[in-house]
């Protein structure tokens, strides 16, 4: 039996080697016997550390002269992370997190951990922002950019506490953020609506409540391995009034005209998502967002024909870089003169909830409600 931090520092080797944090520590919790509170506590470890990994790096980095294993850097990581961003008892943070990781590993991981247990004790002089909130130097480059120092400084801490999904009415866990954007698709009783990138099916699931019997959802998705779960979420979830296709959003296989409202919920930086991912930090790169932006604006420009005249089509991104919102939306306009902004009530519906109207539709930041960041926009085919 593995207790909390030797589960904790398995997942944390595996996710330096790639792993992907979220899909790992849920495969490792289900198979292991640990009580519900000792789950939460591996949770928050694994969650913490990852979110935490450049802080953590730098405050006991300077006291070790080689580069450690796999193993010694996953108990200093988690051990560091209990010392300075939790309430742990400084004994047990440093005795069972050595006891944690292999007997080859241990002299160095207790002599690290005892010096930064000292270091506490003193106020920690930071290099810079980015180190200090754990976040790759170009997110706070652009973050600082787009939004302001202000903002940016509060969303970068907001995303770097625990956020909590909530239950909609039918039982589905989603982020708040998440079911507005579904809210503010305007979708109405009785519409054919299209989702082209609907796994794993949270707005899709929500939009069919709000066209009712009369209406229909068709969610698509491009890979398969999302498609089960797409599927299982359709079927508990959507009353009958959808079904799931796989397709390629670039090439879509319907007839021209033949949805009253299409969602193109893209793939994104996941910049606004940080906090529920907690790796993603570490995994995309600045040059990944114009390939995004592109790849959004094809997503989008090939989605404009099924869209009937006088038809709706919506845009909504978990991020807030200029680049994937008012800038794609505005390329839009330019290659598809068909298309219009809507300027309608929905706005002001947006405002109300909470978001912020930008050139070409709404965006909410993580600290404004406690919520992932969303941007939306509508626009109508003439």
């Amino acid at each position: 039996m593995s207790t909390s931090r030797q589960l904790a520092v398995s997942c944390i080797k595996r996710a330096r080697n790639g792993a992907f944090i979220n899909d790992l520590l849920n495969a490792e919790l289900n198979r292991s016997s640990l009580e519900p509170r000792d789950r939460r506590f591996v949770t928050e470890l694994v969650y913490g550390t990852t979110r935490r990994a450049r802080s953590l790096e730098y405050l006991w980095r300077r006291y070790v002269e080689r580069e450690p294993s796999d193993d010694e850097f996953a108990g200093l990581q988690l051990g560091t992370f209990q010392l300075v961003f939790t309430d742990v008892d400084v004994h047990a943070a440093v005795n069972e997190t050595v006891a944690a990781v292999a007997p080859r590993s241990r002299p160095l991981v207790n002599a690290v951990l005892r010096k930064v247990a000292t270091d506490r004790e003193r106020e920690t002089v930071w290099p810079d922002i980015a180190t200090q909130l754990s976040y790759p130097d170009w997110i706070v480059t652009r973050l600082v950019a787009d939004l302001g120092e202000v903002d940016a400084d509060a969303m970068l801490r907001a995303m770097n506490e625990p956020m909590l999904a909530t239950q909609r009415v039918d039982g589905y866990t989603q982020d708040r953020g998440s079911q507005w954007v579904a809210e503010l698709s305007g979708a109405q009783v009785g519409e054919r609506v299209l989702d082209v990138c609907a796994a794993p099916g949270g707005k899709a699931t929500a939009i069919a409540s709000l066209v009712g019997a009369n209406g229909f959802v068709v969610a698509g998705d491009r890979v398969t391995s999302r498609l089960r779960r797409l599927r299982d979420n359709v079927i508990e979830y959507a009353s009958g009034n959808a079904c799931v296709v796989q397709l390629d959003g670039h090439a879509l296989p319907f007839l021209s005209a033949s949805f009253d409202r299409v969602v193109v919920d893209a793939p994104c930086s996941g910049l606004g998502v940080l906090a529920r991912r907690p790796d993603a930090r570490w995994r995309v790169s600045e040059a990944d967002v114009a390939a995004l932006a592109d790849q959004q604006l094809t997503l989008l420009r090939a989605s404009v024909d099924t869209v009937r005249p006088g038809g709706t089509l919506v845009y909504s991104v978990c991020t807030v870089l200029q680049a994937e919102t008012d800038d794609v939306v505005e390329r839009l306009l330019t290659a598809r003169p068909d298309l219009s902004l809507d300027k309608g009530d929905w706005l002001q519906e947006a405002v109300g909830l909470g978001f912020r109207q930008t050139k070409t539709g709404a965006m909410i930041l993580s600290h404004d409600h406690g919520t992932d960041a969303m941007f939306v926009a509508r626009l109508i085919r003439d």
